[in-house]
């Protein structure tokens, strides 16, 4: 029986003529969909911002509506090569050897292009190519693309035509000539001959003219020392891989001390060979990666470090300069001192203080030795800077004196301490010009800004060490017309019709003796016979006694220091290096006060994380006679010497910059006199700073099996199997070895290739180098501070920095170990407890942690959709056209390598980097997909770069040699720390090193069978 009941959904149905009730019904959905934009007009499909998923939503709702829109498909034409370049094949990267330098940092790289756009840096492999790239170097492609860079020349402010910049500046030159008056063309230090020849030209072309040298970062007390002993300015390139006791005061080698690339010398005599391996004492006042490295670190002040410097120059050389130590730290000097004489030859010193007196000690020290390390040593050129010439020109310039200034390659106007004097001063002059990269806040006090070419873009040669030659060489065409490098300028105003290339080419020969100059341009350098150092002569007796008097000043000392992110601050502007975390406190997107537990308490400053995991701190400000810094955050730094700050420079830039770069605080305003040294005042200010921190446990507390060590002793004296024990499980109630128990059946993995990535944590020194070549191969996203604050950063390779609790990573162990029940003195919950807290100087270990690769992967069995697979060659595998995003890998992923798109972070506003620019997005990498929004992702063990050395072998007709297979991780790591490779190749590095008795896999007790191996770190102590 049916029913005549009407049934309704709303009271408007009720109403029978109502025009609302008769559109719903006849419509399925209210509003229309939005063919259009999700297919794109018919003129072009770019046009098109519809997502996959957005698509199969819409497909979903209606297929005919979609399918009668899509009737008539959008035409795209494309335009082939009607001659096509010789060297480029579509789809195969070209590599060209070329050499950076920017007046701080160097190398002797290798840019690999696809289809004309260089899109990665590389290490030039070459024999004789000494110098590596670090992070920046890496992220100087980025650079290339920065969309604010300054594109054409600009006077007051205006755009302006090269004709009227030209007829304006000789103007004025011949002006400053006719009139004798002062012209000056300043500088960063240069390196390359061919320049200098240049600027020597136009001063003989203007008498008037001098050319001062201004390095951001001074090292001119350095330079000085060298000076005084050797008669000319240099710094020493040591050979850290022949020193047997390394003494370190001060100096961070492993960071940016004269221009690092020391690291793959020092890691040669730290990985243990035949028994042995190198001693390392630091002594400094901040924490930095060679403190972190060192078998002993003591952390001192810097006016300790100068009385600790007498004090070992009187062991080494037998004098008897007067000089009192604090006794706390007299006897660890004194330790490193009769070590460091003992070892004789194969001994070695280094100081980074910048003081004439303790350069000259340090000189004195190594010849006494008649170091290895120093006397064959090289003579470094990247640093030509004068503290003395760059005073005089200030004041000349305050004074009136100075006619026209040319500045290139510098920003004083940011870096000096004094910058508003300066932009005040540069107003006196009748005209001033700065030729930069950027309109920065130089460019904006200048009369006349001039955008000059990236060094991708341009010619020249370099000096890096007395006896070698490198050249620089352009990789793609100028991104913009309207730039001019440097030396084209000088040339078109010393009126030289000739190009730079063929001024260029003409000077190489007297430095490409016996070789070609597609030879020399081919291979990116020339290796003659290097210069070296020898025995260094000066009054050393002098400047010990002059140091002896040093005596700590009352208040507290502040330490300035570069970062190993952005360097002395020449790219704030990329978004590579602002997310980059710091290998120490491991916090981006800022730079902050390091300070001391002691101190931080004294002062009531305070570190605390949020309920969401987010890291907070004080603030303060600081003051150097008279001069405040305010509001700069506050990090608690366990091995922060007490009584001292670090403060990082390169941050509190403005100018051209977007606005998500413009963080952190400018410390060069308290750079007084060019000393990295300063006695300040602190005072804590109210509110509270948010930190984008990706770390927050600071400790192991006590898991040894996550970074395994040792002590040389243990490791030369007692088998293997007690100091990297196996981790067992219980079989039938039986102890067995894990990796002997599988919950899954194995396969043949003995055919083909099968890779690993082999670990050695006795080298690796926690540059981060790796993590930028990894952003650029993989394309991996920029997210920003406040999303790095949530956890959310998206980096595929992240690196673990580890304090101990206790002194010692061992005494960790043992208070684990010892732990007697629950509750009390000794019981674990209050124990762990203190477990949490870093030591107040604490051993350090450093840990890369990518997709571990397991043949076993609890992420593979998990996935509802076989997003995640494994592959024959033991590579874990994304399928993100599969992947809907449930999470369940990354949840039951053991090391938490797993990264999650939360947002479309491509062409997406809110995420205002590189890849929401049209100009940035030159930098991806064809091969590897850009993710999508809701999309997981993680390291692919390149896998892009395996499979493209399989296909080169395949179509040479050639087996692959040991070596050819790389990831971008290890290609970038300059220490050797990390090898990739084919472990079924048994002749390979990486299969001997799975055989080594320091082998080890992370957690291994889980069972999951990781194709990524480590090596158990041994402490010379």
């Amino acid at each position: 029986m049916s029913s005549n009941k009407k049934y309704w959904k709303s009271v408007e149905e009720l109403n029978e003529n109502s025009s609302i009730v008769e559109t719903l019904r006849n419509n399925e959905f209210v509003e229309a969909i939005p063919t259009d934009e999700f297919l794109g007009d018919e003129s072009t499909l770019a046009a098109s911002s519809t997502t996959r998923r957005d698509f199969l939503k819409y497909v979903g709702f209606s297929t005919a509506a979609a399918s009668l829109v899509a009737c008539e498909g959008p035409v795209i034409k494309s335009i082939p090569y009607v001659v096509q370049p010789e060297q480029i094949i579509p789809g195969i990267a070209d590599y060209y050897a070329t050499s950076m330098f920017d007046g701080f940092d160097f190398a002797n790289i290798l840019v690999k292009t696809r289809e004309g756009r260089p899109i990665k840096i590389e290490n030039n492999t070459l024999a004789g190519a000494k110098f590596s790239a670090n992070a920046r170097v890496h992220a100087s492609i980025l650079s290339l693309y920065d969309s604010l860079r300054l594109k054409e020349p600009k006077m007051q402010g205006k755009s302006t035509s090269w004709d009227t910049v030209n007829s304006k500046v000789k103007a004025s030159l011949l002006e400053a000539k006719t009139q004798g008056k002062q012209v000056v063309l300043l500088t960063n230090t240069l390196a390359s001959p061919s320049t200098e020849k240049l600027i020597s030209e136009f001063i003989a072309a203007n008498p008037t003219a001098k050319h001062v040298i201004y390095d951001a970062v001074s090292s001119s007390a350095t330079l000085d020392a060298f000076q005084a002993a050797y008669g000319e300015r240099g710094l020493v390139d040591y050979d850290f891989s022949k020193a047997e006791t390394i003494v370190g005061i001060g100096a961070d080698f492993l960071g940016d001390w004269q221009g690092g690339n020391y690291d793959a010398g020092y890691a040669k005599g730290r990985v243990p060979k035949n028994g042995k391996m190198s001693k390392h004492f630091q002594f400094e006042a901040n924490m930095t990666l060679a403190g972190a490295a060192a078998d002993k670190r003591v952390p001192m002040s810097v006016a300790q470090q100068k009385l600790a410097l007498v004090h070992i120059y009187n062991v080494v050389t037998g004098s008897n300069v007067s000089v009192t130590l604090d006794k706390k730290i007299e006897a660890e000097v004194n330790k490193a001192a009769q070590q460091l004489k003992a070892s004789g030859s194969k001994g070695l010193l280094v100081s980074g203080i910048e003081d004439k007196n303790a350069q000259l000690l340090v000189l004195a020290i190594n010849s006494a030795l008649n170091s290895e390390a120093f006397v064959g040593a090289g003579i470094r050129q990247v640093r030509k800077g004068s503290n003395e010439q760059m005073t005089q020109f200030l004041a000349d310039l305050k004074g009136g004196a100075v006619h026209t200034v040319i500045m290139s390659g510098v920003n004083p106007a940011y870096s000096l301490p004094n910058s508003k004097e300066f932009v005040e001063s540069l107003k006196k002059a009748s005209l001033s010009v700065s030729i930069t990269l950027k309109e920065d806040e130089t460019a904006l006090a200048s009369t006349i800004a001039i955008g000059t070419k990236h060094y991708l873009e341009s010619w020249n040669d370099l000096v890096l060490t007395k006896g070698t030659y490198s050249l620089t060489q352009p990789t793609i065409n100028p991104l913009f017309k309207g730039t001019k490098q440097l030396q084209e300028i000088l040339l078109d105003w010393t009126g030289n019709q000739v190009s730079y290339y063929d001024y260029l080419k003409a000077n190489s020969s007297s430095y490409t003796v016996g070789l070609s100059w597609n030879k020399v341009v081919h291979d990116g350098f020339v290796v003659s016979a290097p210069a070296t150092v020898g025995i260094a002569s000066a009054d050393f007796g002098t400047a010990a006694v002059a140091l002896s008097k040093t005596s700590a000043k009352a208040g507290l000392e502040l330490n300035l220091y570069t970062k190993t992110g952005l360097g002395d601050g020449q790219q704030a502007n990329n978004p590579w290096l602002q997310e980059f975390p710091d290998p120490i406190t491991r916090v981006s997107w800022d730079n902050y006060v390091t300070i001391s537990k002691a101190d931080a308490q004294a002062n009531d400053l305070v570190n605390y994380n949020v309920a969401d995991g987010g890291l907070n701190g004080s603030y303060v400000n600081l003051a150097v006679d008279g001069v405040k810094l305010e509001n700069v955050p506050v990090i608690i730094q366990p091995g922060q010497a007490v009584g001292t700050l670090g403060l990082a420079f390169g941050y509190g830039k403005t100018a051209a910059l977007k606005p998500e770069m413009q963080v952190g605080v400018n410390a060069y305003t308290l750079y007084k006199n060019f000393n990295n040294v300063q006695t300040v005042t602190i005072e804590k200010v109210a509110g509270d700073h948010e930190f984008a921190c990706v770390q927050l446990q600071k400790t192991l507390m006590g898991r040894g099996d996550i970074i395994k060590e040792t002590t040389l002793e243990i490791f030369n004296t007692k088998d293997a199997k007690e100091w990297n024990v196996p981790p067992m499980v219980s079989l039938d109630h039986n102890p067995v070895k894990a990796v002997e128990v599988d919950l899954w059946t194995s396969f043949d993995r003995s055919v083909g290739h099968h890779f690993n990535l082999s670990i050695d944590l006795n080298a690796c020194t926690g540059c981060g180098a790796c993590v930028i070549a990894c952003h650029a191969e993989n394309n991996v996203p920029v997210v920003g501070k406040a999303e790095v604050r949530k956890s959310r950063d998206m980096h595929w390779l992240r690196i673990d920095r580890y304090y101990s609790s206790e002194t010692s990573f061992k005494e960790d162990n043992d208070k684990k170990n010892n732990f007697d029940g629950l509750w009390g003195e000794k019981g674990s919950l209050g124990g762990f407890g203190q477990m949490e807290i870093a030591s107040e100087n604490p051993q350090v270990a450093f840990q890369p942690v990518m997709c571990q690769h397991c043949n076993h992967a609890p992420c593979e069995t998990v996935c509802p959709v076989a997003a995640t697979s494994h592959g024959r060659q033991g590579q874990n595998h994304m399928a993100y056209n599969r992947c809907v995003g449930t999470r369940y890998c990354a949840n039951n992923c053991p090391y938490k390598v797993r990264r999650f798109n939360w947002f479309l972070y491509n062409k997406n506003n809110e995420f205002d980097y590189h890849m929401n620019d049209d100009l940035g997005r030159m930098v991806l990498n064809p091969d590897v997909n850009v993710r999508s929004r809701g999309v997981m992702e993680k390291c692919s063990m390149c896998i892009q770069m395996t499979q493209m050395t399989i296909l080169t072998a395949k179509r040479e007709g050639r087996q692959i040699k040991d070596g050819e297979f790389q990831t971008a991780c290890s290609a970038a790591c300059s220490s050797g720390a990390m090898i990739f490779g084919d472990v079924n190749d048994k002749e390979s590095k990486v299969a001997q090193l799975l055989e080594d008795d320091r082998m080890y896999h992370l957690l291994e007790h889980v069972g999951t069978k990781p194709n990524v191996q480590y090596h158990v770190k041994v402490r010379n102590v």
